[in-house]
């Protein structure tokens, strides 16, 4: 294997790790305040985006960049999807059950709601858009920078030129949800929501208000992490499923619950699945499993997160 090839797989890597670490972060932001593993947030990924896709440009998309009016609209619904389909899943999959879930039968409710969620959204994405996999443009006309749509690196090395456009959004939002969360009084609320519920309510901390909008953040970097990845591949309607995993493995790679580690997990993540890629006798196919065995290593190791003390979880 050649260092081109190395370079290549952590560049590559690097932007598909931002996506897992925005998907990673929702997760982390979700679970801090609910103790839900919010199920439906790989799909959710995927769903913003075809939902828009389906508004704007129909049941066949093509791998052609729209019109600036189409990509304003295409991005604007998918961000409004992102928002609509998170705080829908809290309502009817996760605000039943929450406070009780030391009951058996309220766990297995909310982990069926959840569940139940995401295979919703994939059945009527199905529906709509029947296909194996679809082409979806790039609206945000990252591919724009080079002539080819590749850049070459030393040593035999090639990447797509959108993974460094891709790299500074996903910056750009990650940095700015990070601010919003330290700085701002909805920011304070949910800090203090996830610290401790019961101290924040009875402080007046607005509790039901507090989790909408977090969800609707959630939603909000699922829209924007799907507008990076889908364009990137022919995507099928059932890949927001890998797509969850490997953010829940980026947001277990740090502490769970703590979205600035869900960044980092991502990205290491991301660096490791490419370099497998590329690896001899592995390849794409071993590549998929990646996440699923960062999953099982670490929850069997730290359920809690690789960086989470033993004492958050020794229960």
């Amino acid at each position: 294997m050649s260092g081109g090839l190395v370079l290549q797989a952590v560049v590559v890597g690097l932007s598909v790790g931002a996506v897992y670490g925005l998907v990673g972060v929702g997760f982390s932001l979700l679970w801090s305040l609910t103790r839900v593993i919010a199920f439906a947030h790989g799909d959710i990924v995927i769903g913003s985006v075809l939902l828009a896709v389906l508004a704007v440009i129909g049941t066949t998309p093509v791998a052609v960049s729209p019109d600036v009016a189409r990509s304003i609209a295409l991005v604007l619904l998918a961000l409004a999807f992102g928002i609509a389909l998170s705080v829908a899943s809290y309502a009817v999959a996760i605000r039943p059950f929450l406070g009780r879930r030391h009951r058996a039968d309220d766990l297995l409710g909310w982990v069926a709601g959840g569940v139940t969620a995401g295979l919703v959204i994939r059945t009527a994405l199905g529906v709509a858009l029947p296909a194996a996999a679809y082409a979806v443009p790039d609206p945000l006309h990252l591919d724009g920078f080079g002539s080819s749509g590749v850049g070459s690196l030393p040593d035999g090395g090639s990447v797509p030129v959108r993974v460094f456009p891709v790299l500074v959004v996903a910056a750009i939002v990650v940095v700015a949800a990070d601010r919003l969360l330290v700085l701002s009084s909805i920011g304070r609320a949910i800090r203090s929501v996830a610290d401790d519920p019961d101290t924040a309510a009875m402080c007046g901390v607005p509790i039901e208000r507090t989790l909408l909008v977090a969800f609707a953040v959630a939603g909000f970097l699922a829209a924007v992490a799907g507008v990076l990845y889908v364009p990137s591949a022919a995507v099928s309607v059932d890949r927001g499923v890998v797509l969850g995993l490997a953010g829940a493995a980026a947001a277990l790679l740090g502490r769970f619950g703590r979205p600035r580690d869900a960044v980092v997990g991502g990205l290491v993540l991301g660096v490791v699945q490419q370099l497998t890629v590329v690896t001899p006798h592995l390849g794409a196919a071993w590549s998929e499993l990646v996440p699923l065995l960062v999953l099982v290593v670490v929850l069997a190791v730290r359920p809690g997160g690789l960086l989470a003390p033993r004492e958050a979880y020794a229960e």
